[in-house]
């Protein structure tokens, strides 16, 4: 019998995977707006355009990231927030920066400045 299982290529597991936080443009809003709340953000704009399918912009004034960071943000299973397996139950925050980037930008185009 031939072997039929195979591991999906990264793009492919990207896009299932943005399927679960990507469900429309206002799971896009939500996940940027948690994400500058939880950077400290106390100013922050939110610009859309053609209801999110021409652009989604927000611009905060939170603690920014290193350039380090800003790479990172991107890889699946990246998280400031999680380092052991306890930290799971205890997390007090809306997300963890820069979780769902890897997600979105598996469907749409990103740019990040921090």
């Amino acid at each position: 019998m031939s072997d039929i299982i195979q591991l999906l290529p990264d793009a492919i597991a990207n896009q299932i995977a943005a399927g679960e936080v990507v469900q429309r443009p206002a799971s896009v809003v939500k996940e940027l707006l948690e994400n500058a709340i939880d950077a400290g953000g106390t100013l922050i704009n939110l610009v859309v355009r053609d209801a999110g399918k021409g652009l989604i912009q927000v611009i905060d004034n939170g603690k920014g990231m290193s350039a380090t960071d800003a790479r990172m943000c991107f890889e699946r299973h990246a998280t400031s927030k999680i380092r052991r397996t306890e930290d799971i139950y205890d997390i007090h925050t809306l997300g963890f920066r820069g979780e769902a980037l890897a997600s979105i930008a598996a469907v749409a185009q990103v740019d990040l400045t921090s």
